[in-house]
Formats: structure tokens, C-alpha cells, sequence
């Protein structure tokens, strides 16, 4: 049965994997033979919640035709507003969940979209993340209030699931969990790398504690050869001056590069041209592109086991894996990774991911969700 489905979310020209997710689930939904539309963002959030430019100039893959940029924080009138029109026209609308932050406007919108009569439009909560990595007691309090009030609930791992039942308490509906799908930005032609190694390592992406940019530089300094160095690209999250003391200290500001600042897609071919690996040295995580993303570009992946970045990586196969948050493991993978001719056999070993079959299972669970 087809539907009329509006996601709530953000789109071009918001920049990073959440737009891009909200896009490409639309062209997809789209395709099914769905009524899909966007409500997106006029703005999202206050700037000095996000320490970074929010959007960019060109679209990082095709932009969804039907999406609207009528929400804005600072105008909580026209949440409710919004809810409502949407309750006279869709059979489902998704609430993208990236952060607390969020949740006021979605309540709003969900008190428009519960004003009708009788109540037909179904609500479904995408969770990105149920909570922050890094989170406060009002962040409990906002994702369970959102939680309890939605018809279903989309999580991308099982841990994710289970942190979204213990905030819905007993007698509701187990969160449906849908492995997320690819949307990688459009980067142009690939860079074919010339053939040896780099002696060069990359992590790319925000840089916030629960990454584990230290954890790296840590494990750089005492398990990588000496001749080995570091690109970490991306926005820095209260700058960068800590990171670069901590290098200082170790002995290593010498071997590592600090490229601040978002990375648009069409830089990235030669980010990823110039490295043997790219490193994900996660404490914790829910789901990440990156993996797949390095994979698009023949780059093998060094990852720890942290939420789904193991679910991506063929361990000596297409890559490494570590504990999270242990340098001393992540040591010794970075010292095994540069064992004679391993950069060359990983390498050889990545393959693209199919995304066709992973987004038939993802819009299924979604509609069942």
C-alpha cells in the first residue's frame, strides 16, 4: 500500500550525514512509489549550540524536490501549526532524532499532528541517537517525554534499542531496529592511488571526546613506526589547542596535521588518496558512514568495537579492529597494520558496499516501525 509520508528533518543545504540520510531515505520512500515530502529547517538549532558553519553552498548528493524549510527554532508557533496541516494530509510522518535539542519542536509538532479528529496520522521517531554521547539530565527527561508520545520507534542498534525501551517503560511496543543504510556524499571521480604505502594515517569527522582523537595520538606515539604520520580532518569541537598540547607532549606534533574546519565532499578524494587507512577510534558509537565511506574510496579501515563499526569491517580482511578507549590496543593494531605488505593486502581487499539491498530492509522496518 502506498503512502503519504512526510519526514521531519534536516535537508540540503544542512550539511553531514543526518541531511544526507534524511535526503536519500526520501528518494528511496520516493521511489517505492510513496508520497514523500521534507519539512526541513529555515534554522535548527541556536549557534551557539553548534560551534560550526550548519550548512554549505552546494548540495553533497541530488536534493529531494518536494522539501519545505518552514521550521525554525526561535518560532515554536509554527510547530504546532506544522503538526497540524500534516494530520489533514499524511498517513505518517517520521521525526529524524539527532539530538535533545530537537525534541520541544517535535512535541509541538506532535500536539498539532494529535489536535485532529479522530487522530489518523501515525508518528514514528527515527533515532540517530537516543541520547548524546556526552549527556545531561535534561536529555533523559526531553527523549523519554518524545518517546512516550510517538506510535513507534526506529533504532539503529540493538544497544540502541535497548536504551529506547528503558525510557518507555513497560507495555509499549519494542523499538523495530534497522541497520542504517549508506548514504555517502557525492564526491566526483575517484582517485585511483598510486601503488605502495603512504605511511600516512587519517581520521575524518567531528572531533568531539567520544571519538577518541586522543586515544590515537596516544597510541601513534607508541605503537606506529616513527617514519608514520596523522591527518585528523574536521571540526573541532572547542578547538584544537588541547589535541595539539597532547601531541606536543607526546613527541609527535612533528607527524600529525590538524586540518580544522568542515571537509566538503569534493576534497575528500584526495584526503583519502593520501592515506593507507583511516582510523576510527571511537569510544562509543551508534552507527557511522565512515566506514563505508572510506571503503568507496579503496581505503582500509582501523576501528574499534564500539557500537555498529564492527559490523562493517572484515577483520583482516578489509581491516583492523580494537577494543574502545585502549591505547594500548589500538597500539598494537597500528603496529600490526604496518607489518610488511598488510597495508597492500587490506587495501586489495575492499570492496564497495551494496546499498540497494540494506535500503530495502531499512524502509521495510521503517513502515513496520
Amino acid at each position: 500500500m502506498n503512502r503519504r509520508i512526510t519526514l521531519v528533518g534536516p535537508a540540503h543545504p544542512y550539511k553531514g550525514g543526518g541531511a544526507r540520510h534524511t535526503t536519500e531515505l526520501a528518494h528511496r520512500l520516493s521511489a517505492l512509489g510513496h508520497r514523500t515530502r521534507i519539512e526541513s529547517w529555515a534554522s535548527q538549532y541556536p549557534a551557539a549550540l553548534y560551534p560550526g558553519e550548519q550548512t554549505v553552498t552546494d548540495p553533497e548528493g541530488e536534493p529531494f524536490p518536494d522539501t519545505h524549510h518552514g521550521l525554525a527554532w526561535y518560532r515554536p508557533g509554527g510547530w504546532w501549526s506544522t503538526g497540524r496541516r500534516l494530520a489533514r494530509t499524511e498517513d505518517l510522518v517520521v521525526l529524524t532524532l539527532f539530538s535533545p535539542v530537537q525534541v520541544p519542536a517535535y512535541l509541538g509538532i506532535l500536539s498539532g499532528v494529535r489536535s485532529a479528529r479522530p487522530p489518523r496520522t501515525r508518528v514514528v521517531a527515527l533515532c540517530h541517537n537516543v541520547l548524546p554521547h556526552e549527556r545531561r539530565a535534561v536529555d533523559v527527561f526531553l527523549v523519554r517525554a518524545l518517546l512516550r508520545r510517538v506510535d513507534g520507534v526506529l533504532t539503529h542498534s540493538p544497544e540502541q534499542a535497548h536504551l529506547a525501551e528503558g525510557l518507555l517503560g513497560s507495555g509499549r511496543a519494542r523499538p523495530v531496529v534497522a541497520q542504517m543504510p549508506p548514504h555517502l556524499p557525492e564526491t566526483g571521480t575517484r582517485r585511483e592511488p598510486a601503488p605502495g604505502e603512504r605511511r600516512h594515517l587519517l581520521f575524518l569527522g567531528i572531533v568531539r571526546p567520544y571519538k577518541g582523537v586522543d586515544v590515537l595520538l596516544r597510541a601513534l606515539a607508541e605503537g606506529a613506526p616513527d617514519d608514520v604520520t596523522l591527518t585528523v580532518a574536521g571540526e573541532f569541537w572547542g578547538g584544537s589547542a588541547d589535541l595539539a598540547a597532547l601531541a606536543r607532549g607526546l613527541g609527535v606534533a612533528d607527524r600529525v596535521r590538524f586540518r580544522e574546519g568542515y571537509v566538503p565532499a569534493e576534497e575528500l578524494p584526495e584526503l583519502f588518496a593520501g592515506a593507507d587507512a583511516m582510523v576510527l577510534p571511537y569510544r562509543s558509537a551508534t552507527a557511522s558512514q565512515n566506514v563505508w565511506l572510506a571503503h568507496e574510496h579503496g581505503l582500509p579501515v582501523i576501528a574499534t568495537r564500539a557500537g555498529a563499526l564492527a559490523d562493517h569491517v572484515r577483520e583482516g580482511v578489509d581491516g583492523l579492529l580494537c577494543a574502545p578507549g585502549d591505547v594500548a590496543d589500538l597500539a598494537r593494531v597500528l603496529g600490526e597494520f604496518y607489518r610488511p605488505g598488510v597495508p597492500e593486502k587490506l587495501r586489495a581487499g575492499v570492496r564497495p558496499v551494496e546499498a540497494a539491498p540494506l535500503w530495502k530492509d531499512y524502509t521495510d522496518r521503517l513502515l513496520r516501525a
